[in-house]
This record gives structure tokens, sequence and C-alpha cells, in this order.
């Protein structure tokens, strides 16, 4: 038996004006979609559970099967499992955004989606001119880095450690959300002290003359310390291959004991290789009995309130990646495959929230409910309501009754 997990992150949406009342999943093409909510059953699963923040690092630990209240320990750690950076035990990871800061106001979360080649230029500078002993950073992809922060560095302020994420405040003044409590004061520092550096760069003079967005500040948020949790392949009993163009999927992905294979052109953005992600995910079949396909570009259209591209993205995702995926899996005959959100990204609001999010699985040994399409409201009709989304990994390798 051949299993599957497809994630096009942040997929889910609320209803638009513009689209006269329907979500963009609602609108956009997806035959191969609505195929295995038509074939298989379907529901709502809830991937942040009550009081955590809604993002990826929670929703993504939660649908492979590790209960977020229980595992999560940060961002920052899981991105550093996929750069294989190897933490001291005294020391804090930090998830590291290049950001461009206007007027006192967060601009833009990626600095223009920068490039990783021009990223590493600048993590190098911050490694030659931010010096503080037991802090280091790390070039990770695009805007997407990560700093280590020794422990005992942390110690000043009070109450505990808040980091708001940037792409939480988008075209809000920054001030009021800078880190607060233990540990702030340094963190604080290193920001303020970035925008100096950073703004003096060529690179970041060059797009401003390209009136483009510069990456003169970092943003740190996301901490915590490395803690491995039990392997995907002890609790469920196969092994895997994640395949995914952010630090963050293939991060957990190693850290549960998945493999992460890098894809030429898969970049985390629209502009990603959907072709090759599917290739490779068609190679991996081969070699793996679990796979895990994440696509990024539809999470990064909410952010950007950008309602074509993210119809666009989930277009792509379908045709694609869901359907080259199941027609390959067909050949074996014997097969299940659960297709998803990790959460919401409304364009709206140009953020994640933490609402249950749609899921269709369909294969061997799966009953057929009565839903006949795939989106947010018609699966809230599907025959597994409602389900925690730690639980799902249980339901795709549950034994045939």
């Amino acid at each position: 038996m051949k299993y599957v997990l497809l994630i096009c992150d942040g997929m889910a949406d609320y209803p638009l004006e513009k689209l006269q009342g329907k979500t963009p999943l609602q609108v956009a093409r997806t035959p191969n979609l609505d195929r295995l909510a038509r074939e298989g059953t379907t529901g709502l699963a809830t991937t942040i559970p009550e009081g955590m923040a809604a993002g990826s690092d929670v929703a993504s630990l939660s649908i492979l099967g590790y209960d977020p209240c229980l595992y999560y320990r940060g961002r920052g750690p899981l991105e550093a499992v996929s750069l294989d950076i190897r933490p001291a035990p005294d020391e804090v990871i930090f998830r590291c955004n290049l950001v461009s800061v206007r007027d006192g106001l967060m601009e833009d979360y990626s600095a223009g989606h920068i490039s990783s080649k021009e990223a590493k230029v600048l993590v190098d500078v911050l490694n030659k001119r931010l010096k503080v002993e037991g802090v280091t950073f790390y070039a990770g992809v695009s805007y997407r880095n990560v700093t280590t922060v020794k422990e005992k560095l942390l110690r000043e302020g009070k109450g505990e450690l808040r980091c708001v994420p940037p792409h939480a405040i988008i075209g809000q003044p920054i001030e009021p959300n800078l880190p607060t409590g233990q540990g702030s004061p340094l963190l604080r520092d290193l920001m303020e002290r970035s925008r100096e550096i950073l703004g003096a760069e060529p690179i970041n003079q060059v797009k401003i003359d390209l009136q483009e967005n510069p990456a003169n500040m970092i943003w740190l948020w996301g901490g915590g310390k490395l803690e491995r949790p039990p392997s995907f392949q002890d609790r469920f009993g196969v092994e895997g291959i994640v395949i995914a163009a952010v630090d963050l999927i293939k991060g957990i992905g190693k850290l549960i004991g998945l493999r992460a294979v890098d894809v030429p052109g898969a970049t985390g953005y629209y502009d990603t290789d959907y072709d090759a992600k599917a290739a490779y995910a068609i190679d991996a079949l081969e070699k793996a009995d679990f796979v895990v396909v994440h696509v990024e570009a539809a999470d990064e259209a909410g952010h950007n309130a950008d309602i074509l591209q993210k119809i666009t993205a989930i277009e792509r995702f379908d045709a694609k990646i869901v359907a080259k995926v199941v027609e390959k899996l067909e050949r074996w005959g014997e097969y299940r495959v659960l297709a998803m959100p990790d959460h919401y990204t409304p364009i709206s609001l140009r953020n994640h929230t933490p609402d249950p999010v749609p899921f269709a699985i369909c294969g061997k040994g799966i009953e057929r409910d009565n839903v006949e399409v795939f989106d947010e409201f018609a699966a809230a009709q599907g025959g597994l309501n409602p389900v925690q989304g730690h639980r799902l990994m249980s339901i795709l390798f549950a034994p045939e009754a």
C-alpha cells in the first residue's frame, strides 16, 4: 500500500465580495481535488489547538500526527533541523526574517522575496558586523533564515518572551510589535542595529533604485530549543519522504525521521516548479511507502492579498500535483491519498487563522460520503467531522475494516 499526503499551504480562505461571495478554492478549477472528495470521504480538521498561534509549524506537526500541545517547541528549531544546524544544549533558535521596514511600518515580511543568493550575502554581513559573542546567523531559503542565541544572553527582561511574526503585522507599526519579556532587550538590540548595517549594503541600495523592497532589517521570532519527538516510523510503522521548498516543512520531516528531498526549481513562491515536484514525488513513491508533498504558493498569495495568484496556485496544485501523483498511485492499485491545506490564510486578513480546514481522503478501504466537491463549505458536510488534526495520520494508516 502506498500513502500520500498532499498539502497546499494556506489554500483555505473566506468568501470574498470580489468573487461574488465565494472563496478562491470554490472559484478555482479543481477537478482532481473534487474527484478525491467524490470518491472518498471528507471533513474538517482542527490543525491549530485552542490557544496556539496559527501557523504552518503548529499545523504541519498536527497533520503529521504530533499533537502540538505535546511536541511543539517553537518554529526556529524546526527550521534549524532542515539546515543541519546542530545547536548546543544551551542555545535558543530563532527564525530570522529579512524584512522591509519603511517609515516605522512593516512593509514586507519577505523583503520582496529576496533571492537565497542575496540573502546569504546579507547574512554573512550580519555575522561580520553585528557581532555578539554567543549569537550566530545562518542563511536559509530566501527571507527565511535562522539565528542561534546562547541562553545566558536572554536573561534580561521580565515575563514570558513574546515575539510577533512579521507576516502578522503587514502595514502596522513595528515599535509596539517588537519582542517583549525575558530576552527581549538583546533581541530588540540586534533588530535595531541590523537596520543601520543592512540599510547601507549595496544590494539594498540597488533594490531602492529599482523601486523594490530592500532587506533593511532582521526580524527575530519563533524561538525555542530543539527536542526530538518519537520517530514517524515508530509511531506509524512506515518510512517516508518529504518534498517541500521551505525549510520549516523539511525540518519537521527530518525531525520525525522522514527523508527530505531537495527539488531543483522548488522556490516556495509563485514560480515554484510544480512539474518537478510531481516528478520527484512519483520517483519517491518507488522508494518509500509514504510521501508528503507540500506547496507554499497559495499561502504566499494570501499574505500578499493577491486573489488571482491564489486561484492560480490552487489550480496548479490540482492539475500538476494532485492529478499526476494520483495517476501514479492508481498504477499500484492499492493506495490512500490525503489532500488538504494546513491552515487558512485569508486574503482579507493577509494572515493565518485557526479555522478548521477541509480535507479529503480517498483510496483502498475508504468509504464514500455524499460530498461531491472539495471546498471549505462542502467539507463541513463530510463523513469525518469533526477531526483533531493530529488524528489524521491514524485515519490514513488505519487498517481496513
